[in-house]
């Protein structure tokens, strides 16, 4: 298929297959005279990257996972390290901003109360 259906399909635009062509992330396809010419394979890849960056990844992330593809089998292995590493670096911002809301609403308290006594001032 040609590069215009392999947007269609993965659901990206031109441009982005281009982009990720251009920095690696998609391996150079097979060419039928001057055009690209994608399998399934690469409609598989097109769509794992789309979701991917819509679950917060980002390309040099993605990029690491991929290093060394060629077109061969996907390292499947690779990207569910880096699902469980995203996974535990949302969890620790999701604490972190829990403990921001919470001190806020300390705060905001506090100002009710006195706007002198403010409780992060320990921190």
């Amino acid at each position: 298929m040609y590069i215009g259906e392999a947007a269609q399909r993965s659901g990206t635009t031109i441009k982005s297959i281009r982009h990720y062509e251009s920095i690696g992330l998609l391996p150079a396809v097979q060419r039928l005279g001057k055009y690209r010419v994608y399998d399934q394979q690469s409609v598989d890849l097109l769509i794992f990257i789309k979701c991917a960056q819509q679950l917060g990844f980002r390309l040099k992330e993605l990029q690491a996972i991929f290093a060394g593809y060629q077109g061969q089998a996907m390292p499947w292995a690779l990207a569910h390290l880096a699902i469980d590493a995203k996974k535990r670096e949302i969890s620790e911002r999701m604490t972190v901003l829990s403990r921001q809301h919470d001190q806020l609403i300390e705060f905001e308290a506090s100002l009710k109360q006195s706007r002198a006594d403010c409780p992060l001032k320990s921190l």
